[in-house]
């Protein structure tokens, strides 16, 4: 399983791009993290209003249902981007130079085509629920309360699509560096070892104090 990683940056085009996408990357991650922080707060009023008025939050279920995709699907863009994803690299792990870059270029490739394919699902599903003619422009609805669904079914295409774009950012910075015989690529995380990650961290606390 893969350790902490770190994403080189310099003044290159696909540096650039990199951190133009990372700005987006990380909007959509605290978006991610205000929903689950507003499920904690819809939680807190539902079981305080049950315990204290017997009367819990209604269509807190349908909540849940609806902010679901957002807390599952919009940071998986930037854990791409800083390595945060869980993998097995018993393999991987092993090479270094061209054979590494090689590996995470079909490996990544591999991921995209997927990707693409999920892209191609998701938004079929989306568009089953979405209809302008229909009340709240929804073919479907929550149970409870009647919210449409169709949001949170959008959420999944438009996430898969930043990713799409994350991997073939990845996939022109690993081959550029296959090419080139780089050392340590920049755009793509690099996987740090013990020493690297708590050498980081002891920077880190001496430019705090």
């Amino acid at each position: 399983m893969a350790g902490a990683a770190s994403v080189l940056e310099d003044d290159s085009a696909i540096s650039r791009l990199d951190r133009r996408l990372c700005r987006i990357e990380r909007v959509l991650a605290l978006t991610s993290g205000i929903a689950v922080f507003g499920l904690m707060v819809m939680a807190v009023v539902s079981v305080s209003g049950r315990q204290f008025f017997n009367r819990p939050l209604s269509g807190y279920v349908d909540w849940i249902e609806l902010a679901m995709p957002f807390i599952a699907f919009l940071g998986v863009s930037y854990l791409m981007r800083t390595g945060g994803h869980i993998r097995m690299d018993i393999v991987v792990g092993q090479l270094s130079g061209r054979a590494l870059w090689l590996a995470e270029f079909v490996t990544t490739l591999c991921v995209l085509v997927l990707i693409v394919l999920l892209i191609w699902g998701s938004w079929a599903h989306f568009d089953r629920s979405f209809d302008f003619a229909a009340t709240n422009w929804s073919r479907d609805s929550t149970i409870d309360i009647g919210l449409p669904i169709w949001p949170a079914k959008l959420v999944v295409p438009l996430s898969f699509a930043l990713l799409a774009l994350r991997l073939m950012l990845q996939l022109w910075a690993y081959g550029r560096a296959f090419v080139r015989g780089d050392e340590s690529p920049v755009a793509v995380p690099l996987i740090m070892s013990a020493a690297e990650i708590a050498r980081a961290e002891a920077d880190a606390l001496e430019e705090r104090s």
